[in-house]
């Protein structure tokens, strides 16, 4: 127990570094067959799908759907305190299925006050019915089809691609159909909504309202979760095992969504069209018997193991003008541990997709500096993402430092922009000169005879002539 919250401790350190990949799907043999058509199990810790099988196929999930009603509900109910006085009239009409086997019902009588805190209560332990049409018709401003445009709306947000919503009490429908990956996500968003899973998971609830005029002995007004592996008395009681849905439909099988938590370890398994009877005509609860192999499968199989000493050297990249060793060795910035099977060597998990931030780097190099990050990979599955750094420093050279300087001056911006003012400079001095011997020549030219004797004597000789 010491070792796993150790590496448990150990796993949340190193999350600012590492990146898990989100839902990878890596499918591990369970080593045995399941009755249901559709499963997936999924860590709730790691968010890491262990084992599914037929994930995408679609599959009726008859009262599952109270789970998305319950979302809505949660999510656009002004006060779950507000008290509703139910009237049969919103859900009489339901008996007229041609499958009434497939309703279920929380002896809830015409005229009983309810909250509507008690109503999901009623809906998610029993797959009530009159509780999942009373909150639609409320909710939706007296209109289920407005409530179940709602529904599928909320699909749409969450990102569940192969689901469509018709009702919200599960009844069976052609149209409406969903996948068991499909309900992973919504039961994962479900969990994030306040008080669901407190609800979703209580075994017994007694109605807040008393309403001793239809129910005389309150004592005996209470409900039970439909999930029996809560149950110490049952055959498939499981310790840990907390509700959420199951579901019965004539034509579309047993379905069943449960978590199971303890050990520090928290698992979520969807289960879909399992047989509802066997062989020989008998009932039969294979959901159930699937859910509890899957949980005694994981906890029995898996643990966390270290994938990625912090000590691994996982590369080298080359580096200039340094002080010894011209390469830097590369190391996880932090240990990794993953849920891992016993049944599977972790050294099969390839080490070998690295992204280098740069080819080559230049010293100095600090010990701990990013250089890159790797990828590590299992069957084809993205597993983690995790920061390479530097091993230790890398300490620049000071002779080949000068020398690369001298080498690379040619190139660098200074030495271009000292040739060309260089270049200007010289031009300038050119012109300069060219200019003063021009202008010296002119100086010192000699002036023509005519020029030579004042224009004042030729007057006067003139003068003395006359």
């Amino acid at each position: 127990m010491k070792r796993l919250i150790a590496a448990v401790a150990s796993a949340v350190m190193a999350l600012p570094f590492i990146n898990i990949s989100s839902a990878s799907a890596l499918n591990f043999s369970m080593g045995q067959s399941l009755n249901s058509e559709s499963a997936v199990l999924v860590s709730l810790d790691t968010d890491m799908v262990l084992m599914e099988k037929n994930a995408d196929k679609k599959q009726m999930p008859g009262p599952l759907v109270n789970i998305m009603t319950a979302v809505v509900c949660l999510e656009n109910c002004y006060s779950i305190e507000d008290e509703v006085t139910m009237d049969s009239e919103i859900y009489s009409h339901l008996s007229d299925t041609e499958y009434p086997d497939d309703l279920r019902y929380a002896d809830i009588i015409d005229g009983d006050v309810l909250t509507y805190t008690d109503m999901l209560y009623a809906m998610m332990l029993t797959s009530s019915v009159e509780a999942a049409e009373t909150i639609a018709y409320n909710i939706g401003e007296k209109s289920v089809s407005k409530f179940v445009e709602m529904m599928n709306a909320t699909a749409d947000k969450i990102g569940l691609e192969s689901t469509h919503f018709t009702n919200p009490t599960g009844m069976y429908d052609e149209n409406q159909y969903t996948t068991a990956r499909d309900m992973v996500k919504l039961t994962e968003y479900a969990l994030k909504v306040p008080m669901f899973e407190t609800i979703a998971s209580t075994y017994t609830y007694k109605p807040t309202v008393p309403n001793t005029e239809n129910h005389k002995s309150l004592d005996d007004w209470f409900w039970t979760h439909s999930n029996s592996m809560m149950d110490p008395e049952s055959t498939y009681y499981y310790p840990g095992t907390r509700g959420l849905k199951t579901a019965n439909l004539e034509k579309g099988g047993r379905n069943i969504v449960t978590t199971v938590s303890k050990d520090g370890n928290k698992y979520l398994a969807v289960l879909m069209n399992s047989p509802i009877t066997d062989e020989d005509g008998n009932i039969y609860y294979g959901h159930l018997e699937d859910a509890v192999d899957v949980f005694k499968w994981a906890y029995n199989h898996f643990s966390y193991q270290v994938v990625l000493a912090e000590s691994a050297e996982l590369g080298e990249l080359p580096v200039s003008i340094a002080e010894g060793n011209d390469y830097v060795l590369a190391k996880p910035r932090e240990e990794l541990t993953l849920l891992w099977p016993d049944s599977v060597d972790v050294s099969l998990i390839s080490k070998d997709n690295i992204k280098w931030y740069k080819n080559t780097l230049q010293a100095p190099i600090k010990k701990n500096e990013p250089l890159g990050e790797v990828t590590l990979e299992y069957s084809g599955e993205a597993l983690a993402t995790v920061e390479l750094v530097a091993v230790s420093d890398v300490e620049r050279s000071v002779s080949k430092y000068n020398l690369f300087a001298i080498s690379m001056f040619p190139k660098s911006s200074w030495f271009h922009k000292a040739l060309v003012i260089s270049l200007l400079l010289c031009g300038i001095y050119i012109l300069m000169c060219v200019y003063s011997y021009v202008v010296f020549k002119n100086h010192s030219k000699p002036l023509k005879p005519i020029y030579a004797v004042p224009k004042v004597e030729k007057k006067k000789k003139k003068k003395d002539e006359e």
